[in-house]
């Protein structure tokens, strides 16, 4: 298999594990629930699909994927701040 290949399925698998993620937290919760690992694994994941689409020189795939990348790390910025104002009361 080709290793840029291999490389694009590895994204995927990382930004397809978070709704698993998802679900089973939202399960032990007995209520929808988003954890924080969540943000992290698209991140990766949406880091990993954006290499790829630009090596594959996918200029839809690459802005999808790019865009994402704002949104995911925006989202853990949220969440740094907000544990930083709940630690200092």
């Amino acid at each position: 298999m080709d290793l840029w290949i291999a490389f694009g399925f590895l994204g995927q698998l990382l930004f397809s594990a978070r709704f698993l993620l998802q679900w089973i937290a939202s399960e032990i919760k007995k209520k929808s629930h988003i954890p924080v690992l969540f943000w992290y694994f698209s991140l990766a994941g949406g880091a990993v699909l954006f290499i790829y689409a630009l090596h594959i020189k996918d200029i839809v795939f690459t802005i999808g994927q790019g865009f994402g990348l704002l949104v995911y790390a925006r989202n853990l910025v949220l969440i740094k701040k907000h544990k930083e104002k709940e630690a200092l009361g």
